[in-house]
């Protein structure tokens, strides 16, 4: 059965599997199919902690805070330093039960790629920088944070940076795949994001910093491609707040933190504009999202397969979108640090959209950033706002995209991974 609508001077002629449309004095001109395509579904990072995981973090729920930088660090560092080694074998058997429990939640939402939700991590940049040499949590120091967006104790970068350890993230990450029916992600903070969450009295140039740190950060890249891990994502929110300093060093030590990868492995990294304090706090300041449009040319230049940025809180204009030639994008569709529930309706709506930029094999849904923000009084909408995410990727309608001309001769080819 065929339905004609009338819609602003043009008919669409509807059945269960097209749309044809027919323009009003140009009847043969254009004849544009639709289909519907389903979106790979991921998340960022972090989840809210079970309350029996003893584990002090930055999104701890109570008093309303400027900023989440530096909450709980000495908080933490105490709590680690008091344990015996029976109750340290007791918080590893904590962690590793809520980690199952966070990933069957994700799958349940309907996640295609989970995460371990950051749940043995304080926050997702301190927890990995506390096994690193030169970097002092016992002597912090007081910086602007997040382009002055608040002020925070943070830890003191005091020698030159190298690996000590013991932690390892590949053991980590093999513990989590271990009680997971579906690829996990294994997030890592990157070179900028850590400098931009410490207080650096050592180096005299930046780019070194940055570059000494990715040397540590691709030891692990490496250690995870080894064990098997499919999906590493690196976590650079700065070069949202320092595009400049990105274009100028921090792409380049991008790469050089995949340096090594293999082929097989989704080389991604994420870049948001910084979480707020709490859920729904209206006076944050946000990074400048315009900074996505301005470095999206090198980062489509660069070796990474997939960039993940925020679209729900701040509605980007979709033509960036066609900037990303051979790179996928992780569309942030799901906001982190809202109590409004979106809509499935909303969502699709939205990522209808976004098809008519890029191609559907190049495009991925994900919340805008971690999770860990939407606890306690908002811990029930969370898994409810998720899986109405994972709805609304599937059966997305995506009309087939006409190219001229034109646009074949600008047709870039796929990326080719490292080996």
């Amino acid at each position: 059965m065929l339905v004609y609508i009338l819609h602003r001077g043009t008919w669409a002629v509807h059945n269960a599997t097209y749309c044809t449309i027919i323009h009003i004095g140009a009847l043969c001109e254009r004849v544009m199919p639709t289909s519907t395509v389903s979106l790979q579904t991921t998340v960022v990072g972090s989840f809210p902690k079970p309350a029996y995981l003893e584990i002090l973090d930055f999104f701890a729920s109570g008093a309303k805070k400027p900023g989440l930088l530096g909450t709980n660090t000495d908080a933490y560092s105490e709590m680690m330093a008091g344990l015996s080694e029976g109750q340290r074998g007791k918080l590893e058997e904590d962690i590793v039960r809520a980690t199952k429990e966070v990933i069957q939640e994700q799958v349940d939402c309907g996640v295609n790629v989970v995460t371990d939700g950051e749940i043995r991590r304080e926050n997702y940049i301190h927890y990995f920088c506390r096994f690193v040499e030169g970097i002092d949590f016992t002597d912090k120091t007081e910086i602007q944070a997040r382009n002055g967006a608040f002020t925070a104790q943070v830890p003191t970068i005091r020698a030159k940076v190298a690996w000590r350890g013991p932690m390892s993230c590949a053991e980590e990450w093999k513990k989590a795949q271990g009680v997971s029916s579906v690829p996990v992600k294994y997030t890592l903070p990157g070179p900028m994001t850590i400098m931009g969450s410490t207080a650096n009295i050592h180096y005299k140039d930046d780019k070194e910093l940055a570059s000494d740190l990715a040397v540590v950060i691709n030891r692990h890249v490496r250690e995870l491609a080894e064990a098997g891990c499919k999906y590493i994502q690196i976590d650079e929110p700065l070069f949202a707040r320092k595009p400049n300093e990105a274009l100028s060093y921090g792409i380049a030590c991008l790469d050089r933190c995949f340096e090594g990868c293999p082929a097989g492995v989704e080389k991604a990294m994420h870049m948001c504009c910084g979480y707020p304090g709490y859920v729904d706090q209206t006076d944050y300041l946000k990074a400048d999202n315009q900074a996505y449009r301005q470095i999206a040319p090198a980062l489509d230049e660069s070796s990474i397969d997939a960039v993940s940025i925020e679209d729900a809180w701040c509605r980007n204009d979709l033509s960036l979108l066609g900037l990303f030639k051979k790179t996928k994008v992780i569309l942030g569709a799901m906001h982190v640090s809202s109590s409004q529930m979106e809509t499935v309706e909303e969502i699709r709506a939205r990522l209808t959209e976004a098809l008519e930029h890029i191609d559907a094999d190049r495009l991925i849904v994900a919340p805008d950033c971690g999770l860990a923000l939407l606890d306690g009084d908002h811990r029930p909408k969370l898994n409810l706002k998720l899986a109405n995410m994972c709805k609304a990727a599937t059966c997305v309608p995506c009309a087939v995209r006409k190219r001229g001309a034109e646009d074949a001769a600008d047709e870039s080819p796929k990326k080719v991974r490292s080996a």
